[in-house]
Formats: C-alpha cells, sequence, structure tokens
C-alpha cells in the first residue's frame, strides 16, 4: 500500500477546512454539446487518476501530537465515487447550473476517500458542463488547472489516441498573468543561492529597505470596514458574466499603456466602488490575496503535486473616484510588486507556517487571511478552442478557496479569445450578487470606453 507523509505546506490547507469557509477549488467547464459519459470517466481515470497518486489516495492523521499526517492508498478506492452524473432542470440555463454549484459549495470533501469529485451535468444551455470540486491539499490552483487542462486535446478525437505518460508544463502564455505579474521573483524563488552573487549583495541595502516596508505591509494592513466584509457563513453562492471580448481588452490595454491584467483587475477595484456605493459606504481601498507561482515555467507536473506557490495582498484602488484613476493605479501597484521580494517572503512565510502545528497554523492563517477580502485569480487559458471526451469546451472558470473571514472570490479566466469573471461570494455578506457583477460588467465597459475616446482623440 503506497503511504508518503503530507507535505508540511499542503498539511495548512489540509488542516484549515471549517464549516464557514472550505479549503476545495472549484471550476466549471461549459461544454457546446453533449458529452458521453463513459468515455469522459475513462479520460479522467487515465490522465488524472493513473498520472497522479494523490488521486487515488486519502489523507490519515497521525497518532502522535506534532507528527503530519500521512496519505496512503485508499484500499477500497472506486473512481465511480468521484463522479456525479446530473442533469439540470429546465430551462438549464446559468442560473439552473448557478443553483446546482451553490447547494454544493458548502458540502465538506469525504476524507476517509481521495478528496476530489467531478459533476457531469447534461441539459445545460444544449451541452454539458463539468463542476470539478478538488481540495487545496492536493496541489495548488495552479497546478491543479494544469491537471484539469491535461483532460483536453486540441482536436475532438485525440483521447482515443494513446496518451503521454506526464503532463507538460502550461506553456508560458496559459499561465496565471496575475501569477506572472512576479514570474521574475517567484522564479528568483527557486534559486535561492544567486542572493549572495555580488550583484545581489550590492543592492543588499536596497532588498533590506524593501523588505522592511513589505513586512509592515503584511503586518499593518488591515481590512477596512465596508459592505463588503462583515462575519461569513456557511451559505456560498456563484455568478458569472457574459463573455468578455479579449480583443477588446488587450487594446484597451495597449492605448492606455497598461496590461490586460491591470485592465480587468482595475475593474475589480471600480466594481468595488461601485458597489461600496451602492450599499452606501464610505469609499475605501479594499485588500485582496493573489496566487503567486514558484514552480519552473519549463518543467512537467511532479507525480505527487503539492502546494508551491506564495501569496501577494494587493490593495485595490478601490477608493479613488474615476475609472481612469483606478486603473492608471492598479498599474502602478502592480509595477511595484512585480519589483519587490514580497512573493519571496511570503513563500518562506508559507513554508515556515507549515512546519508548525495545527493551532499555530490555524491563528497564522487567520491572522494574514483576515487582512484581506478574498482571493483573485487571473488565468489566460488555451488560446485556440480545446475537446474534453470529444466536445467542444464553450467557456472555463474556477475559483481558489477563501479563509478565515474572507467573503469574495474572483476568478478571471481567458480562453479562446474570450474573458470569463465571475464571482464565489459570502451569502450572508453578498445577498445579492448579481449586483456585483454588474458593477464589474458597468466598470469594464466604462474602461473600453477609453479606447474608444482615445481613438476619436487621435
Amino acid at each position: 500500500m503506497g503511504r508518503r507523509p503530507v507535505d508540511p505546506v499542503d498539511t495548512i490547507w489540509l488542516n484549515m477546512d471549517r464549516a464557514d469557509n472550505l479549503m476545495v477549488i472549484e471550476s466549471l467547464m461549459m461544454l457546446d454539446g453533449p458529452v458521453d459519459w463513459d468515455r469522459f470517466k475513462s479520460t479522467v481515470e487515465h490522465r488524472i487518476g493513473d498520472r497522479f497518486p494523490v488521486f487515488r489516495q486519502r489523507p490519515v492523521p497521525s497518532r502522535l501530537p506534532m507528527v503530519a499526517p500521512h496519505w496512503e492508498d485508499d484500499p477500497d478506492f472506486d473512481i465511480e465515487r468521484h463522479f456525479v452524473h446530473a442533469r439540470l432542470p429546465r430551462p438549464g440555463r446559468d442560473k439552473q447550473l448557478q443553483e446546482y454549484m451553490n447547494s454544493r459549495l458548502g458540502v465538506p470533501l469525504d476524507r476517509s476517500r481521495p478528496m476530489w469529485e467531478m459533476h457531469l451535468l447534461d441539459g445545460y444551455d444544449g451541452g454539458s458542463a463539468v463542476y470539478s470540486r478538488l481540495h487545496h491539499s492536493l496541489a495548488d490552483g495552479i497546478a491543479l488547472m494544469q491537471v484539469l487542462l491535461s483532460l483536453t486535446d486540441a482536436a475532438p478525437d485525440d483521447d482515443l489516441a494513446e496518451a503521454p505518460d506526464t503532463v507538460e508544463s502550461v506553456p508560458h502564455g496559459l499561465l496565471d498573468t496575475a501569477t506572472h505579474m512576479a514570474a521574475v521573483t517567484g522564479h528568483a524563488m527557486l534559486e535561492l543561492p544567486q542572493l549572495v552573487r555580488p550583484r545581489y549583495v550590492a543592492d543588499a541595502m536596497t532588498l533590506a529597505r524593501k523588505t522592511t516596508g513589505i513586512t509592515a505591509k503584511l503586518l499593518l494592513t488591515r481590512n477596512p470596514s465596508s459592505p463588503v466584509n462583515g462575519p461569513v457563513g456557511v451559505e456560498k453562492r456563484v455568478v458569472w458574466a457574459d463573455p468578455i471580448p479579449l480583443d477588446a481588452v488587450v487594446e484597451t490595454g495597449h492605448r492606455t499603456g497598461s496590461t490586460v491584467n491591470d485592465v480587468l483587475v482595475s475593474a475589480l477595484a471600480g466594481a468595488l466602488h461601485r458597489y461600496v456605493a451602492r450599499h452606501h459606504g464610505d469609499p475605501v481601498d479594499i485588500p485582496t490575496m493573489v496566487p503567486v507561482n514558484v514552480r519552473p515555467l519549463d518543467e512537467p507536473l511532479p507525480r505527487d503535486l503539492g502546494n508551491r506557490f506564495a501569496l501577494v495582498l494587493f490593495i485595490l484602488p478601490s477608493s479613488l473616484g474615476t475609472a481612469f484613476e483606478r486603473l492608471a493605479e492598479t498599474k502602478r501597484r502592480m509595477t511595484a510588486i512585480k519589483d519587490s521580494p514580497e512573493a519571496l517572503l511570503t513563500f518562506g512565510l508559507i513554508t515556515g507556517i507549515g512546519r508548525t502545528g495545527p493551532d499555530l497554523e490555524r491563528f497564522l492563517v487567520d491572522f494574514f487571511a483576515n487582512k484581506a477580502s478574498g482571493v483573485t485569480t487571473n488565468v489566460p487559458g488555451p488560446r485556440s478552442a480545446r475537446y474534453v471526451a470529444g466536445t467542444r469546451i464553450r467557456r472555463m472558470v474556477g475559483w481558489a478557496p477563501e479563509s478565515g473571514q474572507q467573503t469574495l472570490g474572483t476568478g478571471i479566466f481567458s480562453y479562446d479569445g474570450e474573458v470569463t469573471v465571475g464571482f464565489k461570494v459570502d451569502a450572508h455578506q453578498f445577498p445579492r450578487p448579481e449586483e456585483l457583477l454588474e458593477d464589474y460588467q458597468a466598470e469594464l465597459t466604462e474602461l473600453l470606453g477609453l479606447t474608444m475616446a482615445g481613438a476619436g482623440a487621435r
């Protein structure tokens, strides 16, 4: 029977499950047509179950205090237990799909089995949808997105051919843009000895000053009182917007001297500005956590997967009064993070927390988690159409889990020339998440209008 210790960092997320914020990564694929049930299961079994042992293993706590849990093969493993095949009620639109997901967002994954499940939902908008729930202790969201993308093919019948034994790394263009904003720093984390080379020593004073400022930021930042934060409950909800043409976002970034990520994250700042005003709150800057990849970009995923990521605390400029001001300040703050060692420090912090006991882990994770409203991810996916079990994928979106008292998860996913933006919210704090979605769409429309105004001026 396979058995191995749970990595200290993976242990953090294993121990952080709680009723009001589960450590589950949620993802969604919307498909153009119905999916063959047996063909889909076979694809998952061969490309995920056979490649990554943790998808056949369950966590077992140690009987001794201060000793890490371990993964062991599930002696009764049956992949059928990890699938749900259901049909959405008519008319099978976004509302019915969201209601199906909402009913499961607060349900913990069974720890007596490998902690993942996939729901194949027929009757969605003339096709099907695949809703996946994967526990954070298996791997970070960046790695798990690669795992899910390994189910897809460039042509409808490619899954019928013999698949390779390894999952290649996601090409550079497919990596999380918000993650890639610190790619240089993230790469340095994997080559720490370079920090003692002369050219790095020469910048030691600059690094020390930056480190002092970042430490102060991490310790002193507070999530301000606003309609966005408050006590969390068990009930969560998801909503997503209509697809946005990626070319329009690229053009806006080009004409304003900003990146695609700047534009999409600035729209989030504006949405929160509008939402707070809608609920008669004072405009404030709202912090969010952004994951940063620390895996080499050119290596395949290891079979053991695991968590290899850092987090940066990004302060959304949601207090500013105009869309252009918010975009300019978003760009400035993003650039500052790119040029700072914040990801390096937080990666070390996460690793250190993973080597403490469960009680101290919980205290420290809550301490830092409660400084932010939630987690924001921006994942540029494949640039051309992909297929799963022979059926074309229409759209994709996913959400990282929230922890502590976080209330707002933002998932941005670009695929095949379009961007999908979705929110996973605490239902107590956001009883009508559609309002936030409307505010995001209004802000993005205004930002895209800057491009038209600039073109007219020229």
